[in-house]
């Protein structure tokens, strides 16, 4: 709530009575922080895994499970073990290996990462260079400019990043990449009078719609593809409707919030206040700054800062074009695929070869680059090199709270992995929708694979788990597998907006600093509408055949 200054200081000075004095103060209720918020889905999860028995499928030679082979098994964890899960949870968050023989996940094993400790170097060294390029002010200079630009047509500015990271997200997956630009639209949102739910918005629901739209996504669509033994086009018309739809009705409601916002600062659901002293960054002295600046001075750039800008032009753009993965998706290849383990796209043979100009790059070339910019930067500003590494190394402790809500998230992950009882879950998702018909069945699968994305955020895991037992049911069902695809990446994507387990959402959130509660407030009525029409369409599409 808003004061004016006279009635502050009426406040201040109005003598307070013995009656007033005397009564308890109300308290109100707050909700946590993403951090505590994770933490207490942590215990529910555990808690949960208690009840729900272990199971596991028969599984074919490449590691898919095969329908009607569920059985119960017993338990493999004793009650201490599963605390001892419970307690270790963040740290197999951070650098948990899955092993390949035991399906198991600890730091005492040989086999791949599963934990989020790629992420989070990489949103520290993202950290590191936003921190070093602020101090040399070409950021918010540049920022200040273009804000004076584009001053009546921030819509414009909000409807091109959504559509270039939907674009993004449904060919090749584009969403973890995304928590490198709250640095950059932060301080430019902020100048052109919108709040940061507006940005965090803009950046995680633009991504993650795109995720949800998927048309020809190698992590997703491709694997799924494969699994259902389709090609990748198969189903590609009803998916690139749906993207034009889906992605309008997420744009339209972004400039909606965004439109009042900017017409009445107290329509807010997130307010315009200043961080606190100490939890102060460097975008909130960069929103602080541009905030002092008076608007009809026009900002001037050095030389230096222009090399600055140079170098961070350079470096966000290598980081886009380093980690598309062109070959498979200019080929239209399936197979398997994992995007945040080892952003591997490969497809079986004959596999399409790699451009010469493709990187591969993923999280340990990333956080290299805007390391190796951040020293650029410092040596092209003549900074000392006493300097350089104290900005390096603020920048990357102002992301220790975005890394503590990742490895949590992660932890939830390892926790129903150890228990074995995800496969019980898919399995009571495979009684669900077996013997519906074609409609029934089509929003069926998508609304069955909700709470499994909710369980394995990753789209290339959860299509590797589900498509094989989808499959074959959709067949009785008489829904073609394409469609099968297209509803159960609508689930997935559908739940990756609000899921607490995925990184994009939680770690976007705590970089921008706004509330999970204030969020979800801000969009379950999109939730709903994109529910609607998501449902409608692949009943139809199924009805149809």
């Amino acid at each position: 709530m808003r004061f004016h200054r006279q009635e502050l200081e009426y406040m201040s000075q109005k003598p307070k009575s013995a009656d007033a004095l005397s009564q308890p103060r109300k308290r109100t209720f707050v909700f946590p922080s993403a951090v505590t918020t994770l933490a207490i889905v942590s215990v529910l999860v555990w808690v949960a895994a208690l009840f729900i028995p272990a199971g596991q499928y028969a599984t074919d030679a490449d590691g898919s499970p095969i329908p009607g082979t569920y059985q119960r098994i017993e338990s493999p964890l004793t009650l201490g073990e599963r605390v001892e899960q419970l307690v270790l949870a963040p740290v197999n968050g951070i650098y948990g290996l899955l092993s390949p023989v035991r399906g198991f996940v600890d730091t005492q094993t040989v086999g791949r990462l599963f934990g989020q400790i790629g992420v989070i170097v990489f949103i520290m060294s993202i950290g590191a260079f936003i921190s070093i390029s602020f101090a040399t002010h070409s950021l918010e200079i540049a920022v200040a400019a273009l804000a004076n630009r584009l001053r009546s047509r921030g819509w414009l500015l909000i409807t091109a990043v959504m559509v270039l990271f939907s674009l993004l997200g449904s060919t090749m997956g584009f969403s973890v990449e995304t928590l490198g630009f709250y640095a950059l639209f932060i301080p430019l949102m902020s100048a052109l009078g919108y709040d940061r739910l507006v940005t965090a918005a803009m950046i995680m629901i633009g991504a993650t719609i795109g995720i949800m739209a998927s048309t020809v996504n190698p992590f997703s669509i491709g694997v799924a593809a494969g699994e259902a033994g389709v090609g990748i086009g198969d189903g590609i018309l009803p998916r690139l409707i749906l993207w034009f739809i889906l992605t309008a009705i997420a744009v339209a409601w972004v400039l909606r919030y965004a439109a009042r916002v900017r017409a009445d600062p107290g329509a807010s659901l997130v307010g315009f206040d200043r961080a606190a002293p100490d939890d102060e960054s460097a975008i909130d002295h960069a929103v602080e700054d541009l905030a002092d600046t008076p608007a009809d001075v026009p900002p001037r750039l050095t030389g230096t800062q222009k090399w600055v800008l140079a170098i961070t032009a350079l470096a966000f753009g290598l980081m886009i074009f380093s980690v598309i993965p062109w070959s498979s998706i200019l080929n239209g290849s399936t197979g398997p695929a994992d995007y945040y383990g080892t952003h591997a796209a490969a497809a079986p043979a004959p596999a399409p070869a790699p451009y010469w100009f493709e990187l591969n790059w993923w999280f340990p070339q990333l956080a290299m680059l805007f390391l190796i910019a951040s020293v650029l930067v410092g040596l092209v500003a003549k900074m000392p090199e006493k300097e350089i590494v104290r900005l390096i190394a603020a920048g990357a402790s102002d992301m220790m709270s975005p890394a503590m809500v990742m490895l949590l998230a992660g932890g939830i992950s390892v926790i129903m992995t150890n228990t074995q009882t995800l496969d019980t879950v898919l399995h009571a998702m495979e009684q669900l929708i077996t013997g519906a018909s074609a409609g029934a069945f089509a929003i069926a699968a998508m609304v069955v694979n909700i709470p499994l994305a909710f369980l394995i955020p990753s789209s290339s895991g959860h299509a590797a788990l589900a498509m094989p037992l989808l499959s074959p049911l959709a067949d009785f069902a008489d829904v073609s597998r394409s469609t099968t695809i297209t509803a159960w990446i609508l689930g997935h994507g559908l739940t990756l907006l609000v899921s607490p387990t995925n990184v994009v959402i939680v770690g976007g959130l705590a970089i921008a600093k706004v509330g999970y509660d204030k969020y979800l407030l801000f969009v379950w009525p999109l939730l709903v509408a994109l529910f609607a029409v998501a449902a409608t369409t692949v009943a139809i599409v199924a009805t149809l055949g």
